[in-house]
């Protein structure tokens, strides 16, 4: 069985354990993370614990869900990447959130780049999306780094959603 922990240059990806609920609950009411991922709402306890029981499922189930991005110097939660199902998409997209301390240090684009990998080589992926509401530029400029292009915008829950998508290389659609 191939390990669902994963690892980069700097950092450590890992599975989000139950016993790390309050942890992730943190990170998904901190207003900075909140602006974008939440739509501005805090979010319960109980939904963050929903999130991680269907985490686990996936996990169990298609090998993925959400990791935490740990610093490998300080072994730090500094946020999460992973895949998720947002809308009533065929395969899940690339998500992500870092703490404010954590912004501006590539952080984001080497655990995104490292989950992109893990799509491609692991689960046989041919291609990957990712989405954000328009105001969330940082999220647009990652998508653009980690060599995404956007596709399409579509107006969801009143606001206005990029979508973006890269190919495994050698791959058309």
């Amino acid at each position: 069985m191939m390990s669902l922990e994963l690892e980069t240059q700097r950092l450590l990806l890992q599975p989000i354990l139950e016993s790390q609920l309050n942890v992730l609950h943190s990170i998904f009411i901190d207003p900075y993370v909140r602006k974008y991922l939440c739509d501005d709402n805090v979010w319960s306890l109980q939904q963050v614990e929903q999130m991680l029981i269907k985490s686990q499922k996936l996990f169990n189930e298609k090998k993925f869900g959400l990791w935490f991005i740990k610093t490998k110097n300080q072994q730090e939660i500094i946020g999460f990447v992973g895949l998720w199902y947002f809308f009533d998409e065929d395969q899940p997209q690339l998500a992500y959130a870092l703490l404010p301390q954590a912004t501006k240090k590539g952080y984001a684009t080497e655990a995104a780049t490292k989950i992109i990998e893990y799509c491609f080589n692991e689960l046989g992926y041919k291609y990957l999306l990712a989405s954000c509401d328009q105001p969330n530029l940082e999220s647009q400029k990652l998508a653009q780094r980690i060599g995404m292009r956007e596709v399409e915008q579509k107006n969801v829950n009143s606001n206005l959603t990029l979508f973006f998508r890269i190919e495994k290389l050698g791959v058309a659609d």
